[in-house]
């Protein structure tokens, strides 16, 4: 029997996994299909909440903390397992940014370098922009990573440890109790039992901790994003080489010079099927923003359910009443972007060492009793 066993093997899942490895506990993960290939996989990869001026603290605080920590982690990753997540910190620029005066108070508060730009500054790092931008705000330090990549990158590493079992393709059938304490799982491939259990389940760990009388406020957020190859330009650019953020929709250049663009969000339960509607509005903004988009082939579309927690900020610790029982979800479009600080939260808190932030805002326990467990708010508060 392992010390832990963690339920999901998204980005959460993993990082957790390594963490307690390298503190020389044993753990066995349980994926249901192959890790990282549900929300981590379908992701864009930028290091950084989209707009981070309009979250609350506790996400800001977790996204301060993991952004600072992507450089060394996929350097890590690189020369343990040989795959490069690409990490790429050329900085992001933001288009028509109506709140600008919020987003200097909060690069302020957070020492982030951020800055008003012109247009000959904007058309000199993207040259191939749509014409006609006067200005932006441009924060160079801003970092994106090739999410699929990360994900392979981190399953093969768990494979090499010792202490970690991966146990792919098991769906979780129940969670199994005695006396007040939670044992271990009954999945499909048959039961396997730990001295402690992590919920790292994503947009299923609602439905999974509503099946033993726990009303986890965690939902699914439909999201759909589209691919585009592109060609190589003259000079040696690439048609896009840094993050552009317009209207609420992004692009993502990836090494290769392909060129994500994202994305939806739609209350659709636990639908991933990609719509045509969807990807007609995601082709329109990207030809919006890169107009020669308009002329490179579409790839791939695809779509992801992200964990949607009230007012964004995830619930990590133990769950109440329910003895040896932890969760680790809710981080809604932040689960790469907070994923280092919000797993090392947990283990900190399972290891009993000091926590390098304030755990109390992220607590089921003290949360889960506010609400009174239940799912009460609005869909926009809900998504805040």
């Amino acid at each position: 029997m392992k010390d832990f066993l963690i339920i999901g093997g998204g980005v959460i899942g993993m990082m957790t996994a390594w963490q307690l490895a390298s503190a020389g506990r044993t753990v066995t993960l349980v994926e249901r299909g192959k890790c990282g290939q549900e929300a981590s996989w379908a992701g864009g990869g930028i290091v950084s909440p989209l707009y981070p001026w309009r979250y609350s603290e506790p996400v800001s605080n977790l996204a301060r903390q993991a952004e600072d920590e992507y450089a060394a982690l996929t350097a890590q990753l690189l020369e343990a397992t040989g795959i490069d997540a690409e990490y790429r910190q050329k900085g992001l620029l933001y288009l028509r940014v109506d709140d600008g005066d919020r987003a200097f108070e909060w690069a302020k508060r957070a020492n982030k370098p951020l800055e008003v730009v012109d247009a000959a500054f904007i058309y000199r790092k993207e040259p191939w922009l749509a014409a006609g931008v006067p200005s932006g705000l441009w924060m160079p330090t801003l970092g994106s990573v090739r999410n699929p990549r990360l994900c392979q990158a981190l399953r093969a590493h768990l494979m090499s440890l010792p202490g970690v079992t991966l146990q792919e393709g098991a769906s979780v059938e129940a969670l199994c109790m005695e006396e007040g304490r939670v044992t271990g799982v009954d999945t499909s491939l048959g039961r396997i039992t730990a001295g402690q259990v992590i919920v790292c389940g994503g947009a299923w760990s609602g439905v999974l901790l509503g099946s033993i009388g726990v009303a986890l406020p965690v939902r699914p957020v439909k999201g759909q994003m589209m691919l585009f190859r592109t060609p190589p330009m003259p000079g040696g650019r690439q048609l896009l080489e840094r993050v552009v953020l317009a209207d609420g929709r992004y692009l993502i250049p990836r090494a290769d010079g392909r060129v994500l663009v994202g994305s939806t969000l739609e209350q659709a339960d636990f639908d991933k099927r990609p719509t045509e509607a969807a990807r007609e509005s995601l082709r329109q903004s990207a030809i919006a923003m890169l107009p020669a988009l308009a002329e490179c082939e579409i790839e791939h579309h695809w779509a992801g359910l992200r964990p949607a927690a009230p007012d964004g900020i995830p619930f990590i610790g133990a769950v109440p009443g329910i003895e040896g029982l932890h969760v680790n979800a809710g981080h809604y479009r932040n689960g790469l972007v907070l994923a280092p600080a919000a797993t090392r939260l947990l283990v900190d808190q399972l290891l009993g060492r000091p926590t390098r932030i304030d755990p109390a805002p992220y607590q089921p326990s003290k949360r889960l009793r506010e609400r009174g467990c239940s799912e009460t708010e609005d869909g926009e508060t809900f998504l805040l």
